[in-house]
Order: structure tokens, then sequence, then C-alpha cells
């Protein structure tokens, strides 16, 4: 009797550790599901944040251009200045871009 009693608790110990391997494949793809998905979201981010320095580069070429038109001399050689200096930033990032 004893033999068959270890042979049902054998079984039903197997029946869990198959159930728990199942369970630990299944939570494995998720995981890797869902740090896939954090990847793609970062990358997302790291592409919303340069498109946002980049509009905000653009406003302020924008801004040092309609001052300068409107400006007197010593302001716009000063504002021309600032322009230069954002171009250089600007060449700057695209050469780190590149690599």
């Amino acid at each position: 009797m004893a033999s068959s009693q270890q042979l049902a608790q054998l079984d039903r110990l197997e029946r869990q550790v198959t159930t728990l391997v199942a369970a630990y494949q299944q939570l494995r793809e998720e995981l890797s599901d869902a740090n896939t998905t954090i990847e793609q979201l970062r990358a997302d981010g790291r592409d919303h944040q340069k498109q946002l320095r980049e509009y905000q580069n653009q406003q302020n070429i924008v801004k040092l251009v309609q001052t300068i038109a409107g400006g007197e001399p010593t302001q716009a050689n000063e504002l021309k200045q600032r322009l230069n200096e954002y171009i250089r930033e600007l060449d700057k990032c695209l050469v780190y871009l590149r690599d």
C-alpha cells in the first residue's frame, strides 16, 4: 500500500513541477516581451527628445533672425555671433549623430 501512495504522491509532485515549469516559461516570455517594449519606448523617448531639441534650436534661430532684422547694428553683430555659435553647436551635434 505504501508504494501506491508514494507513486500517487510522486505523480502529483510531477504534475505540480510540470505546471510550475510551464508557468515559469510563460513568465520568461512575458518578461522578454516587456523588456522589448521598454527598449522600444526608450528609443521613442530619445527620438522625441532629439526632435524637441531640434525644434527648440529652430525657434532660437528664428527669434535671432527676427531680432537681427529689426535691431540696432551693435545688437545685430552680437546676435549674429550667437547665431554662428548655435550653428557650430548644431554642426557638432550632427557630427556626433553620424558617429
